[in-house]
């Protein structure tokens, strides 16, 4: 699979674009996959290699939507100027889940947001950002906080401003594929067919513009919403 074929930022119905089957790092336009027993040795050598922050002087960010696929992560740093080499693993996380944001980015698509899972866990990528990106993946963030979680390592999360959007039982929906998740939203709202069309390609071409948006914004605030998941911190 070729993860730099295209991204959500490009191709919203594509959210939350290409992820990786296993862990590794991202070096620029290309994802190195990594074994664990190539974790210290290889990656600590590749790191250093490229005058990069070793692993431990970095902060461990999980992503829950896009920022688990390397084209959207490239395309976040290029975009502000930073170098795109970031350790990127696998984990089990316990406790949350990829919910839907109550929310649609300018770009299209609507976001994931975590939502609160207890007893339960995800498999979830985390990134090992050094401090500006860090800062620079903050700066593409303004739906979300960026808020510590209760894991046996520091890590943290982004958990949504805007809440999550609930099913007909009131229950956070789970993160799916974007053409299907539109597309169960406007069978389910005629009001946002009216206001977006019947097609998933339709409703992404309609919320580009500001003024949809926000209309579908507020018909999302008003209609099934839950508390986004507070993961702790």
């Amino acid at each position: 699979m070729d993860l730099f074929a295209d991204d959500p930022m490009a191709r919203p119905l594509t959210y939350p674009g290409r992820i990786p089957d296993t862990s590794g790092v991202l070096v620029d336009d290309a994802y190195v996959p990594l074994g664990p027993e190539e974790w210290d040795g290889t990656l600590a050598a590749l790191l250093a290699g490229e005058g990069q922050r070793p692993l431990r002087e970095r902060h461990r960010v999980v992503a829950v939507g896009s920022n688990a696929a390397p084209s959207q992560v490239r395309r976040k740093f290029l975009g502000h100027g930073v170098r795109p080499i970031v350790p990127m693993t696998i984990e089990d996380v316990p406790g949350i889940a990829p919910g839907v944001s109550a929310h649609v980015s300018r770009w299209g698509y609507v976001p994931a947001a975590p939502i609160d899972t207890p007893g339960e866990t995800s498999r979830l990528f985390v990134l090992w950002l050094d401090e500006h990106q860090l800062a620079a993946l903050d700066l593409t963030e303004p739906n979300y906080h960026r808020r510590p979680i209760a894991l046996e390592r520091p890590t943290y999360c982004y958990t949504g401003r805007h809440g999550c959007i609930a099913d007909a039982q009131g229950r956070p929906r789970r993160l799916t594929a974007q053409r299907p998740l539109i597309q169960s939203l406007l069978d389910e709202s005629p009001e946002l067919r009216h206001l977006c069309g019947t097609t998933p390609d339709a409703f992404v071409d309609n919320v580009r513009d500001e003024g949809v948006r926000e209309a579908v914004y507020r018909l999302f605030q008003r209609g099934r919403r839950v508390e986004a998941g507070d993961t702790g911190g």
